[in-house]
């Protein structure tokens, strides 16, 4: 190996860190939506159904980045078109 596959390989685990982060995100949200959920339904159980519905709804919507971090820091690790 020569220093330029190196450099790439190097810069492609510094990417793949970097876009392992982007979980921190959606897990932090999706916290905060589910104690606002359990909050909202101590105030109102019989609206229990409609609340988590749309909890989920907004969860799945929300994981969606965490998931697209998680593919690019894979692709970044095991594809590697950049070598010669």
């Amino acid at each position: 190996m020569d220093f330029n596959e190196n450099f790439i390989l190097g810069c492609s685990a510094i990417g793949a860190g970097l876009a392992v982060i982007a979980g921190i995100g959606p897990g932090v949200g999706q916290g905060i939506a589910a104690g606002h959920a359990a909050a909202a339904v101590g105030r109102n159980p019989g609206a229990a159904g409609e609340i988590r519905t749309m909890m989920l709804l907004g969860q799945a919507v929300a994981e969606t980045t965490g998931l697209y971090g998680l593919l690019v820091a894979i692709l970044l690790l095991f594809v590697k078109p950049l070598l010669p």
